[in-house]
């Protein structure tokens, strides 16, 4: 019996890794292994919606939680009042696999409250609702005001359908957005097969109704000491850029790579 239970403890055990962690599950504390697109704006500019395109060209195979966002933080005169993401999921838990989120964290680190969604949940979780996306169709992420000052609206529309879905509304608070970033957060192993996900036409609107799209992104990966995997990528292929897992780092630690 003793020898049974360890084979099995063995089984789900993260193994410590000297050199890059490159197979077995992440290690990090949320048991994701997570990289960002950070975008190069003008400080100038008084930003108050973010939009990105998000299409998932090789989508998972595998029954493990990916996520991929857009994200931004809210600013108003008493500072900055946390942030919130907006994005698709290939969740083992919807129906399908797939699934649509639109949650955040105020500035204490509580989760940020929000408007019932029309669309339901098979979880029942107020922040993540069934959503049927499909892999190599675009879809526009877009965070915006809401109805009311101080909230929030996510919404994701089908580029080939046309189809708008408003996921809700939070409530953080903020007349303004800053720092956004898009993301890849996996919690599959390493080495399990690899996952492509393309973002494209990044856009800021200012409050004067101006678009600005950074003329460069730059990549930020997970540690290996955060439980990172060391073989994710940030590259771009003359659409976008693409973030990939399973593969060969090709940009590095802080590579700025232009659009």
């Amino acid at each position: 019996m003793l020898t049974f239970l360890r084979r099995l403890l063995d089984r789900f055990r993260v193994a410590p890794q000297s050199g890059p962690r490159v197979t077995g599950l992440p290690a990090s504390s949320n048991g994701a292994s997570s990289f960002h697109v950070n975008w190069d704006m003008p400080p100038d500019r008084s930003i108050v919606a973010v939009e990105a395109t998000l299409e998932i060209l090789v989508p998972p195979v595998v029954d493990r939680l990916h996520f991929w966002a857009l994200q931004a933080s809210f600013v108003g005169p008493e500072g900055r009042l946390g942030g919130a993401h907006l994005g698709l999921q290939w969740h083992p838990s919807h129906p399908g696999h797939t699934a649509v989120n639109w949650g955040g964290y105020d500035r204490n680190g509580l989760i940020l409250d929000g408007t019932s969604s029309d669309l339901p949940s098979a979880r029942g979780n107020a922040n993540t609702r069934d959503y049927a996306w499909a892999p190599a169709t675009p879809y526009r992420l877009r965070i915006s005001p809401g109805s009311n000052d101080g909230w929030w609206l996510g919404e994701v529309t089908n580029l080939v359908s046309g189809e708008t879905t408003k996921v809700r509304e939070l409530h953080p608070g903020g007349e303004r957005l800053i720092s956004p970033v898009v993301w890849s957060e996996v919690f599959a192993r390493c080495d399990d097969p690899g996952v492509t996900v393309r973002w494209s036409d990044l856009t800021a609107i200012d409050d004067q109704g101006g678009h600005i799209q950074p003329a460069a992104v730059r990549a930020n990966y997970q540690s290996h000491e955060s439980g990172g995997c060391a073989n994710t990528s940030t590259t771009t292929d003359g659409i976008g850029v693409l973030q990939e897992t399973s593969t060969m780092r090709a940009t590095p630690q802080g590579g700025r790579l232009t659009l």
